[in-house]
């Protein structure tokens, strides 16, 4: 091992499987380490006359940046970690017993990860200060190396110290072009690196001291190089040269002066602008995206806000006040919970939209987050919300999904409506026509695309948002389209299925469990609601026989009286047997001489 380098006031280097940074306390004889590689650090404690480390930052989750956690716990010490990269923490095990391997098109470097869990103390907090082991750091997201990757920035003695990981080896170079490969065949990772170059100048670092490479005290001309040369690399791999500076710089498209759309983000987010310097945004998902990265583990979804310097310094935004969501996506949300923290920003939610934020276990409904996310205010369908000087329609609006809502509002003499998700209104004449954007999964119903082209014949908009396209001049011969096309939509399912024998409904789901995922102690009771709709036009009755694993005890069956087309909700309980992950309880579903068999499941986690 190499002799500790100071590098900064109480700043030391050691090299190890990569550059571990160990950061004295400013008042005590304890200190931090930014990353910890092997662990060799700790037998260098003693030399430098610091009793303890108190703290363990890291800066993504690569094994050469942790392989020696396990001594930092059995040290005492307690480790933080990037939000993105947890489970790859403290939840690695998943990762291995679950990573597919065959046919693998999923070229991430997930598999560096560790080879056994180590617990984790907390997720870092970034945008904001912390002050672990009583030093005064703040977290940035800079992701390129991983998708989840943070530079902690450190003030001390009038020098700003920039603890980059990977993002930057040298001037101009990378530890590892390889690691930046995200999907098959793109380039994110390359244009999150200049992205993030550009981001990380802006907080001007004096100092960048990287996991791989030497310190560099020419921190803006290293970061500048790299962003140029990188720049290049990803034009070398497009059709078209994309200048990440100007998405970067000017993320927003002013639609009317005080309607913006945010040009950067995944999905289209809307800012709208108040006299008093506030802004609301309208849906805010993956800000600054460059590509979806492969897989849907958490580590692969990025929420950061590099859009919002740009909003308040090109538009005088003071504040985020409020954020209101057409539906929970992922892609329409996963930015706003981060925004709450970071800008004290109020989630507001329509009445149909906040249960299913609230609680994303409690449904089988696809592109749902991680987590659940609270809502601060629930804004009733069928009436109106006042935000400073604006009026604010809500609107049911099912068809792309049963669970969401349209935004009507007049702003700068416009008026104007929010439709989400529901129709792609990219039609071009004489190649494509206009979509209207359903899925089955997402509980589609006959009826709810008339439903909805009547809905904007009745508000007569100027304008309509959506959540993917660019905005839409209406008139009367498009709303006769999307009256006609939602006719049509209806006819069409009509001929292929056989609703007048059998009313299957469009996604042919007659039986449904509540919740469809849930954790419980072995021994535990768990409470489900079945949801029925008889497919009959005569009174029958169902007949539900619960399909238990192993050891777990229940009702043999539950006999559900219903009405011509009529649905009910049913209540019944089982007790969980030993733990197991995703165990599966299922129903065997029986309507009069209709068998449908083990026509639903719920998924229990018993631990």
């Amino acid at each position: 091992m190499t002799a500790p380098e100071e590098v900064g006031p109480g700043i030391w280097l050691i090299r190890d499987t990569c550059n571990v940074y160990l950061v004295r306390s400013a008042d005590a004889d304890t200190a931090i380490a930014v990353d910890f590689g092997s662990g060799d650090v700790l037998d260098s404690l003693a030399d430098l006359g610091i009793s303890r480390i108190t703290d363990v930052l890291m800066t993504h989750h690569h094994r050469d940046q942790g392989q020696g956690l396990p001594r930092a716990v059995e040290h005492g010490a307690r480790i933080h970690v990037p939000p993105v990269e947890r489970d790859l923490f403290d939840g690695v095990d998943e990762l291995w017993r679950t990573r597919p391997l065959d046919n693998d098109y999923n070229v991430r470097q997930d598999r560096f990860s560790l080879l056994e869990p180590v617990p984790v103390h907390a997720t870092v907090p970034e945008y904001r200060f912390f002050e672990p082991g009583g030093v005064r750091l703040r977290p940035v997201p800079t992701p390129g190396h991983t998708i989840g990757s943070v530079t902690y920035l450190l003030d001390r003695d009038g020098t700003r110290y920039a603890f980059s990981g990977d993002l930057i080896h040298s001037p101009g170079k990378v530890w590892s072009l390889a690691a930046t490969q995200w999907t098959y065949t793109s380039n994110e990772g390359p244009a999150m690196t200049v992205l993030s170059c550009y981001l990380l100048g802006d907080e001007r670092p004096d100092v960048l001291l990287p996991s791989h490479g030497h310190v560099m005290r020419d921190a803006e001309d290293a970061l500048a190089l790299l962003a140029s040369r990188m720049q290049y690399y990803v034009d070398s791999r497009r059709w078209h040269p994309w200048d990440l500076a100007d998405r970067l710089r000017n993320p927003f498209v002013p639609i009317t002066e005080h309607l913006l759309l945010n040009r950067s983000s995944m999905s289209c987010s809307y800012v709208l602008l108040s006299q008093n310097g506030e802004a609301l945004y309208i849906d805010y998902g993956y800000d600054m995206m460059t590509g979806l990265p492969t897989g849907q583990d958490r580590a692969s979804r990025r929420p950061w806000l590099a859009s919002l310097p740009a909003l308040k310094t090109q538009f005088g935004v003071t504040r985020v006040s409020a954020a209101l969501a057409t539906h929970y996506h992922d892609d329409h949300i996963a930015s706003i919970p981060l925004l709450r923290d970071v800008e004290g920003t109020e989630l507001w939610a329509p009445d149909n939209v906040a249960p299913i934020l609230e609680d994303p276990w409690r449904y089988d409904l696809p592109c749902q987050w991680y987590d659940p996310i609270p809502v601060d205010r629930v804004v009733p369908t069928g009436g109106t919300v006042t935000w400073n000087e604006y009026e604010i329609g809500i609107h049911e609006q099912p068809g792309h999904t049963l669970f969401a809502a349209a935004f009507s509002l007049e702003v700068d003499g416009v008026r104007v409506v929010f439709t989400g998700d529901q129709q792609e209104n990219l039609g071009i004449p004489g190649e494509r026509h206009e979509i209207l954007n359903y899925q089955y999964r997402n509980r589609f119903r006959l009826g709810d695309y008339v439903a909805s082209a009547e809905l904007y014949r009745r508000i007569a908009p100027g304008l309509l948002l959506s959540g993917h396209w660019e905005p839409r001049m209406v008139d009367e011969g498009y709303l006769q389209y999307l009256l006609d096309a939602g006719h049509d939509l209806d006819e069409t399912h009509e001929a292929l299925l056989p609703l007048d024998e059998l009313d299957l409904g469009a996604d042919g789901v007659l039986v449904r469990l509540v919740p469809y995922r849930a954790e419980v102690a072995p021994g535990s009771t768990l409470r489900y609601t079945a949801e029925v709709r008889n497919p009959h036009r005569v009174a029958t009755e169902a007949v539900l026989r619960p399909v238990l694993p192993s050891g777990w005890t229940g009702p043999a069956e539950v006999r559900v009286p219903l009405e011509a087309s009529g649905t009910v909700d049913v209540a019944f309980e089982v007790v969980a047997g030993a733990a197991a992950r995703r165990q599966r309880v299922a129903l065997d579903v029986t309507f009069g001489d209709l068998r449908l068999g083990q026509h639903v499941e719920a998924l229990v986690d018993v631990r």
